[in-house]
């Protein structure tokens, strides 16, 4: 870990650029108004007063059910501050699903907005508040952060549910002092960067890239209440001028449909995307309509930062780029043996971000986090010059006629047709008992005539895929399901056959 000389990761981020002289710099910008290093730290100080009246704790949890913006920023470090365990919450789930996380991490106090409280209603033992209402009359004094050290809990984020099933990835005060290797010796972020994330704070993507890492460098990031549809990010484009943009597969594509104007991205120097492998096709279309590189890379909930990425003016099309300063990987077989370069093998990570464990998954936890290393679930390939490609997730793998169907590389063939804007495949049973390949296309044209789309589809995978890959079906779709964060549900696909 660096030696930061700190004890609650609340100090680094919050208080030491008070005493480097940096308070009248801005830290965060959001749609109504700018705030300083010095306004921010005093509203987490106020929230922390806050939190401390209704009761919090050093290890009680705080979830926070919040459109991103300062009521979120400054909640999430002020319950750092108290030593207690910030749980950011997914705005978009209903409150079934946010009956089952509130019941499993047990949050004493939920900081909700107004008009998402009302899904708060199975917050069984929680105390419900919104941010305005915390903080007002709170004292307004400072609050010395709780000297917890740097392997107590900090936050816990659930994840995205791809397969259905979230669960609490628990992070300690180390995870967030460990931002450097992936913010300075990848991106060369500094304090004349601005920072725009499309995905949402409760996403580790965002929490790590778009917060954490500019008020680590002491440069601002931009929090924006709406979701990324277009006009809202020509708006903060316009606006903000961010420096450096992250964002997903999914959006790179959608903004590309939406036609924005040939210098919208004139103030940025890297665009970045995880989450999903980026198809080749749309880094091209990027580089060439707007002149800025896409650094694909990978990252996890359990990581929240980088660990393999590509680099500026070294970006691969395709690639995932080489392992992070600090982080190692391996590439294991089935029997947990290295495989040889252009060999597929479950991508092993040891990088110092990574979370403690799962909470309350105890059998989980030991099959993804042994010794030091992190077992990604990922497939990946690695070329002679060490650049890692991904081919997909081993459990979204599937065998047709005794051979594997590597869903990502089905998708790939399917979108070199420039009719296809997006491709999903899964596995499925026909009524014989035998599982075959079903794929899902998006259009680029929503007014596209499907049968025949779906025939030309079907003579492309015949020219081009072996057999065992080809498809059983095209049903052409106007969305895929994703989650919030953008990745595919393939659960969901397989419900639709």
């Amino acid at each position: 870990m660096a030696d930061f000389a700190v004890d609650n990761a609340a100090s680094l981020f919050i208080d030491q650029p008070l005493a480097e002289g940096l308070g009248s710099r801005t830290a965060v910008a959001t749609p109504e108004q700018a705030y300083t290093y010095a306004e921010l730290a005093a509203l987490v100080d106020r929230a922390a007063h806050g939190l401390r009246r209704l009761g919090i704790e050093p290890e009680q949890r705080v979830g926070l059910l919040m459109a991103d913006g300062i009521g979120f920023a400054t909640t999430f470090f002020g319950a750092l501050k108290l030593g207690a365990v910030a749980v950011p919450l997914n705005t978009r789930l209903g409150a079934p699903e946010l009956g089952v996380i509130l019941d499993d991490c047990r949050a004493r106090v939920v900081v909700a907005d107004r008009e998402l409280s009302a899904a708060l209603a199975p917050a069984r033992g929680a105390a419900v508040v919104d941010f305005e209402t915390l903080v007002r009359g709170a004292h307004q004094g400072r609050v010395a952060p709780e000297a917890v050290g740097t392997d107590a809990m900090a936050f816990w984020l659930y994840t995205s549910g791809t397969t259905g099933t979230p669960k609490a990835v628990v992070h300690c005060h180390r995870t967030l002092l460990n931002c450097h290797h992936y913010g300075h010796d990848v991106l060369a972020i500094g304090p004349h960067d601005r920072v725009f994330a499309t995905s949402k704070l409760f996403f580790a993507y965002a929490l790590g890239n778009a917060l954490a890492l500019p008020l680590f460098a002491r440069g601002s990031c931009y929090l924006h209440p709406a979701w990324a549809e277009a006009p809202v990010v020509l708006q903060v484009l316009r606006d903000y001028r961010p420096t450096l943009f992250f964002s997903v597969p999914t959006v790179y594509a959608r903004l590309l449909r939406a036609e924005l104007p040939a210098d919208a991205f004139r103030s940025t120097r890297l665009c970045v995307s995880a989450g999903e492998r980026l198809p080749a096709e749309v880094y091209q279309a990027w580089r060439e309509r707007f002149g800025v590189e896409i650094l694909d890379g990978i990252g996890a909930t359990e990581t929240i930062f980088m660990f393999i990425s590509n680099r500026a003016g070294r970006s691969r099309a395709g690639s995932t780029g080489t392992p992070v300063d600090g982080t190692e990987v391996k590439l294991l077989d089935a029997a947990g043996e290295p495989v040889a370069d252009g060999a597929q093998g479950v991508l092993w990570a040891k990088t110092p971000s990574t979370a403690a464990g799962y909470w309350k998954r105890l059998d989980h936890s030991r099959r993804t986090f042994v010794g030091d290393w992190f077992r990604t679930g990922d497939v990946y390939t690695r070329d002679a010059d060490g650049f890692y490609t991904h081919c997909g997730r081993e459990d979204d793998f599937f065998k047709v006629a005794g051979q594997w169907v590597v869903p990502a590389d089905v998708e790939a063939a399917l979108m070199q047709h420039p009719a296809v804007l997006e491709a999903g495949v899964v596995g499925a049973e026909e009524a014989s008992g035998l599982v075959k390949p079903f794929v899902f296309v998006v259009p680029r044209d929503p007014g596209a005539e499907a049968v025949a789309l779906a025939a030309e589809l079907m003579r492309l995978a015949e020219r081009t895929l072996p057999s065992h890959q080809r498809p059983r079906e095209i049903r052409i779709v106007e969305e895929l399901p994703r989650t919030t964060t953008g990745k595919l549900q393939r659960f969901k696909l397989k419900e639709k056959i």
